[in-house]
């Protein structure tokens, strides 16, 4: 995923014009002076804009009063295995260098990174885009051996999901998940967007497939209900935030590489927070980047610290979206 803050900052202005004026033939009544010109939006009647906003919004809190066997916090641990999605395939850019580094992250990170959580029985769930998974369906059974982890989907080929018509998003995410059912013997039941964003349509497939949950958006730090044009939807939202994923802080080619353990140290006040909250830690990794031998230090800092702490749930996203659920009597 270290490819979405470039795409996600890229295409961000022209995919916020595709939306809204999408949005704009959506609405009939909207007054005839009212501009839906992106590059006005000084001009956009209040309804348009209200419109706009409402596509997905943040609904209730879902923080249960207590966590599990009456611990303080819940820890959910994700990895992103995009190997060589994110290495050329994607954009069908495809240069032998940068997918040995993909390979590198079925070979040899993804083991490095099951070991450990295996070591220190810490459950995690890891999203692939289906192709990550077809490479080297070997990937499965190192996750599955523990019986502890879980395996979601996150596209079929890491594609930006958010410049797809909607037919085109919903085959490419059913074939997606097609595939990993096929391969690891269990239907996913968490998404994540490989562009950690929603196209106009995102959540109405999400809502048609029958996910349990989504963890894309970022509107809060807590579980949270997905808000459909104002219609509860039912689906749990597990928020990512980008100081929460390794890939923009140890890319040594962007603007801010940071070492592993000042990463590690950032991590660490991130989840004593939520210790004080008593809410939940989520923090996403990539296996191609916090799998080299100088970082993954910080998982292993990390984990040290959270267990030295104690009174917390390690639990897979599966586990956490349906507590969550329970306690606000959703099922």
């Amino acid at each position: 995923m270290n490819v979405k803050t470039t795409s996600a900052r890229s295409t961000g202005t022209w995919l916020l014009a595709a939306s809204l004026l999408l949005t704009a033939c959506q609405i009939s009544d909207a007054t005839p002076q009212a501009s839906t010109d992106a590059d006005e939006p000084w001009n956009w009647s209040e309804e348009y804009v209200r419109s706009a906003v409402n596509q997905v919004r943040a609904g209730r809190d879902l923080n249960p009063d207590s966590w599990p066997g009456g611990t303080r916090v819940a820890v959910s641990l994700s990895f992103d295995v995009d190997n060589e999605t994110v290495q050329g395939l994607r954009t069908g850019t495809v240069s032998i260098g940068p997918l040995s580094q993909g390979q590198y992250g079925a070979r040899v990170a993804l083991p490095r990174i099951v070991r450990l959580l295996d070591r220190e029985n810490v459950p995690a769930t890891f999203f692939f885009p289906a192709w990550s998974l077809k490479l080297a369906p070997e990937q499965a059974d190192v996750i599955n051996s523990s019986g502890m982890h879980e395996i979601g989907v996150h596209g079929w080929i890491h594609e930006l999901n958010t410049s797809l018509d909607g037919p085109t998003e919903e085959r490419l995410l059913r074939d997606a998940t097609d595939a990993i059912e096929e391969i690891t013997g269990k239907r996913p039941v968490g998404y994540r967007a490989p562009s950690w964003n929603h196209s106009p349509n995102t959540l109405q497939i999400v809502r048609d497939m029958g996910f349990l949950y989504e963890s894309s958006l970022m509107a809060d730090d807590r579980p949270y209900e997905l808000v459909q044009n104002g219609e509860a939807t039912g689906v749990v939202e597990l928020p990512v935030e980008w100081i929460l994923d390794d890939a923009p802080l140890f890319n040594p080619r962007g603007n801010s590489y940071m070492n592993p353990r000042d990463v590690m140290q950032v991590w660490i006040d991130e989840f004593d927070k939520a210790w004080e909250e008593g809410t939940m830690f989520l923090l996403t990794m990539h296996p191609h980047v916090s799998g080299h031998r100088s970082r993954i230090v910080a998982l292993e800092g990390l984990i040290d610290h959270m267990q030295a702490k104690g009174g917390v749930w390690f639990a897979t996203h599966e586990d956490v979206a349906r507590y969550v659920r329970e306690q606000a009597g959703m099922d």
